[in-house]
Order: structure tokens, then C-alpha cells, then sequence
């Protein structure tokens, strides 16, 4: 049953309902309660630069090409404010939720969407290693995340945490060949230098900007080659009207002596009677 409840969120700490407030506002309630939670939050920290930022986009981009080659609905999102009911707003670096629509969001409300995160990765290179090592992951595992994994680019280290059914306290995951298996995305992670990459079966998946380098790669040997085909042509054409420019001169001169021919015999013929 619904009714005229109604939620305003602290704008000093904006805070999804609890469940079963949500459940009692109507769908007109729950819009407005929708568009009164921010899209974006205050930093808690000086943004990081480039090194930071970098791996981020690659990693979510990775893992949008990734899930879409796969036929799989999934949304990747990226400092995306998510609301768990009632509790204090926070936006993973890098999160994963599976079969869902991948249409684009201003925010993450768990009873909205009927979902909450399967897979978080935060990627650390300066500032406070503490949050995300502790306090972040401790709340992600109360909260029932799945996995949570941490980048250290700084430290070139990666580390990742299992929850197991029921739980709420992460097991270490322990690296096989060098790599973290992420059991709900289905793909495996390793560093490569100071570089996360993303693994299936083995075949490290490419990044966006490798994607392209390819592409124009082979762009750039495709138009060399119709170059080269259209300079060959180009010389054989020439080779053909110079052929067939020395073929016409040939026969005319041939024409011309047998004219000169059948005229000299006329004349003999004309001598002779």
C-alpha cells in the first residue's frame, strides 16, 4: 500500500529513505525524492591528476566494450553518487552492476533501481590510502558488495576482496599467475608496469586508446596501399598510352611504306606498256 508520506533529504547529508519509507511513498513521492538527492557530491580530497584519472576512464571503458561485445546488459559508472537506503552517499572511482539497463544515470538509488553494486575498484595514487583500505571497505562489505577491489598506482600493487554469501566482513583474494580473479565480472586483473588490465581466458583486453592506435594503424596501412595501387595504375596507364601511342606510329608507318609501294608499282607498270 502507498500513501502521502513524504521524505525531504538533509541537504547538509542527503540520504536516500529506508526501505521501508521508500516502499510506502507513492510513485510521485519517489520521483521527487529521485531528483532531490544530489548527482554530485563535495570532494573529501585534492583530485589526484592525470595518474589517477587515467586508469579510471580506462577501466570503465574497458569493461563497457567488454560486457557490450559480450550481448550482456551492464551499467559501468564512475564517481556516480550511490544512495543505499539510509545510508550516507558515497561514488566508487570505478563500479560495476550486471543485467541491468546501461542507460545513462545522474545517480545510483539502490531501491529505485532494485539493485545494488556488484563490483567496485578504487584507484589510489596520492592522498589518504586509509579511506579505501579501510573505513570504504568496510562499508562496502556491510552493505553486501560482492568484490571490492583497490589500485595503488603509485605502489604498482593491486589487491581484491571476496564477500562470501551471508557475510559481511571480505576475504582476501589470493592472486594466481600474478592475477586477482573478479569472480563477478568473469574476467581476471593484473599489472602490467603501473597499468591495470582486464583479462578473459587468458587474452588481455585491450584499452580504448589501443583500440584506436589500431584502427588508425590499420587505416594508415589500408590508405598506403591504395596509394601504391592507385601509383601502379596510374604508371601502367601511362605505359599503355605510350604502348599504344608507339603502336599507332608503327602503323602508320607501316601504311606509309605500303602506299609508297603500291605506288612505285604503278608506276613500273605504267613503264612497261
Amino acid at each position: 500500500m502507498t500513501s502521502h508520506v513524504v521524505w525531504t533529504p538533509d541537504p547538509a547529508d542527503p540520504r536516500a529513505p529506508p526501505s521501508d519509507v521508500w516502499a510506502t511513498l507513492t510513485e510521485g513521492a519517489r520521483a521527487r525524492v529521485a531528483a532531490s538527492l544530489p548527482s554530485e557530491i563535495g570532494r573529501t580530497s585534492p583530485p589526484e591528476g592525470d595518474p589517477h584519472w587515467l586508469p579510471k576512464v580506462a577501466a570503465r571503458k574497458t569493461l563497457e566494450r567488454y560486457f557490450a561485445r559480450l550481448g550482456r546488459d551492464a551499467y559501468v559508472g564512475s564517481e556516480l553518487p550511490i544512495y543505499y537506503p539510509a545510508e550516507a552517499v558515497f561514488a566508487p572511482d570505478v563500479f560495476a552492476v550486471l543485467d541491468v539497463s546501461p542507460h545513462a544515470r545522474e545517480r545510483w538509488l539502490v531501491d529505485a533501481e532494485g539493485r545494488g553494486l556488484d563490483w567496485v575498484l578504487e584507484i589510489h595514487f596520492s592522498g589518504e590510502r586509509r579511506e579505501d583500505l579501510e573505513r570504504n571497505l568496510q562499508r562496502c562489505a556491510r552493505l553486501g558488495v560482492p568484490e571490492y577491489f583497490v589500485f595503488d598506482r603509485k605502489r604498482a600493487r593491486l589487491q581484491g576482496w571476496h564477500l562470501a554469501e551471508g557475510a559481511r566482513s571480505y576475504v582476501p583474494l589470493v592472486p594466481q599467475a600474478g592475477r586477482l580473479a573478479a569472480r563477478t565480472l568473469g574476467l581476471e586483473l593484473g599489472l602490467v608496469g603501473e597499468r591495470l588490465r582486464f583479462y578473459h581466458a587468458d587474452a588481455e583486453l585491450p584499452e580504448l586508446e589501443e583500440l584506436v592506435h589500431r584502427l588508425e594503424s590499420a587505416v594508415g596501412a589500408l590508405e598506403s596501399r591504395v596509394d601504391e595501387a592507385e601509383r601502379r595504375a596510374a604508371e601502367e596507364a601511362v605505359h599503355a598510352e605510350q604502348e599504344s601511342r608507339r603502336a599507332s606510329a608503327e602503323r602508320a608507318q607501316r601504311e606509309s611504306a605500303e602506299a609508297e609501294v603500291l605506288a612505285l608499282r604503278a608506276e613500273l607498270a605504267s613503264y612497261k606498256k
